[in-house]
């Protein structure tokens, strides 16, 4: 019955930590396909997703790393609800934007030699154009 409960309220702050972020918590698989891009282990399936959200299941530890730092939260305020601060430190919440699609580097990484080259070459030419663009308002702004 406790483990029913715990599984129940770890639901209940999954969506609250969801709805922060913009997301109302009602498609596993939104939730699967956005966990996926800052996990850097295999992929959770769309029936994990469902089960946390259903309050069916909880995941492993370093799956609650990884929900915790994408939502903004503690890890202990996700899995067990009783920590001081709900928000993670400031620092999790500055990086939760920059992290690592690692969905994205292991479709990269499923390219061919040539494809991967391509994609490198344009990440190059964007980036330089990001540089000269911001550089240029530097400038502007001087003046």
């Amino acid at each position: 019955m406790r483990s029913t409960l715990e599984r129940e309220d770890f639901s209940r702050r999954l969506m609250e930590a969801l709805a922060r972020v913009g997301d109302d918590g009602s498609s596993p698989t939104r939730l699967a396909r956005e966990f996926n891009r800052r996990y850097p282990g295999a992929p959770v399936t769309l029936h994990a997703s469902r089960k946390w959200l259903n309050g069916e299941a909880l995941p492993a530890q370093d799956k609650l790393r990884v929900l915790a730092e994408w939502l903004g939260v503690t890890p202990e305020w996700l899995r067990f609800g009783d920590s001081g601060d709900v928000r993670g430190t400031q620092r999790q919440a500055r990086e939760a934007g920059q992290a690592v699609d690692f969905e994205l580097a292991r479709e990269l990484g499923a390219l061919s030699p040539a494809h991967r080259e391509a994609v490198r070459a344009l990440v190059k030419a964007l980036r330089q154009g990001e540089a000269s663009v911001r550089g240029g308002k530097a400038k502007r702004g001087k003046a």
